[in-house]
């Protein structure tokens, strides 16, 4: 294996690039799912190379349950500094697996919570709360449920309040909860990926404010709904959805929907800056996934040779 075992943990730097290039270059429905999948195979390619590692650091530790030729110098020296890297993927991999089950478990009580809380309120799709915090989110699950307060509707204008709906179902219709999850797992389990999550955050945002604009068909009335929810919000009770996920930066959001609708394409052409950087984020995440297959199917044949029959 060598150190083609170590790639995995340090490839998602490449994606840097195309996070920040996506967000100003890229349709925002591409850039999400883009940015998406590739923090999912890097996350994922990156704790496989942790487990790896793991297995040589484990069979080392006295009184391990693992065969003793797993610890035999020919397994060790599959892995450069073994003795290092293996002990110290043991905690990583604790780590990665705590952070990822609390997140999952977080998202899991907070939307279960929300749905209890709306159960006995009328109205299938929308549920609007006499409340004098003004927010509003979208709520996951089943035909999906759009929750807004009073406040927030009593500040903003008819055509506001029709953009406002507009890109909260835009998110239930895209199930952007899953792209969201999906990049906050793969950041907690490499905090490389910290800015593709990010990214993913704003180019969400992005894609449910041009549906919105495309639905109502007023770019301003959606930038000026924008602006005004931003202003009038103090955050949301927690723990709701919406703290789960930021809004990503709102001036940026407003100033792109002031401008021209974005260009849809799906995938940029290599000839651009933002093209070369996906290109790279790509391969990327390609070459990490290569790397740690083939570190998987070379550690499992070396453990099998070196396990007695």
């Amino acid at each position: 294996m060598g150190v083609f075992v170590f790639l995995p943990l340090v490839l998602p730097l490449s994606a840097w690039p195309v996070a920040r290039l996506a967000e100003v270059r890229l349709h925002p429905r591409t850039a999400t799912r883009l940015l998406t999948a590739v923090a999912v195979v890097m996350a994922v390619c990156s704790t496989l190379c942790l487990a790896l590692l793991m297995v040589v650091g484990t069979a080392q530790l006295p009184g391990n349950p693992l065969p003793d030729g797993w610890s035999d110098p020919e397994v060790r020296a599959a892995v450069p500094y073994d003795e290092v890297a293996g002990r110290a993927a043991i905690p990583a991999l604790c780590v990665v697996a705590a952070a990822c089950a609390r997140t999952l478990w977080r998202h899991r009580r907070v939307t279960r919570r929300a749905r209890r809380a709306l159960a006995a309120l009328p109205g299938p799709t929308v549920a609007v709360l006499p409340d004098s915090t003004p927010y509003a989110y979208a709520l996951p699950g089943g035909r999906g449920r759009i929750v807004v307060t009073t406040a927030l509707l009593a500040g903003l204008a008819p055509a506001e309040r029709r953009a406002l709906f507009a890109h909260e179902r835009a998110h239930l219709a895209a199930r952007h909860h899953r792209h969201l999850l999906a990049a906050h797992l793969a950041a907690r389990a490499n905090p490389f990926l910290r800015p593709l999550r990010t990214a993913v955050v704003y180019a969400a945002e992005r894609w449910a404010d041009e549906e919105a604009a495309r639905a109502v068909g007023d770019r301003r009335a959606v930038a000026r709904a924008i602006g005004k929810a931003a202003l009038l919000s103090r955050g949301t009770p927690a723990p709701t959805l919406a703290a789960l996920a930021a809004t990503g930066p709102v001036p940026r959001r407003v100033a792109a929907l002031l401008g021209p609708a974005p260009v849809a394409r799906t995938w940029p052409s290599a000839f651009t800056s933002v093209g070369l950087a996906a290109w790279g984020a790509a391969a990327g995440a390609l070459l990490s996934a290569m790397s740690s297959a083939n570190s998987a199917v070379t550690l499992f044949r070396i453990l099998r040779a070196a396990t007695p029959l």
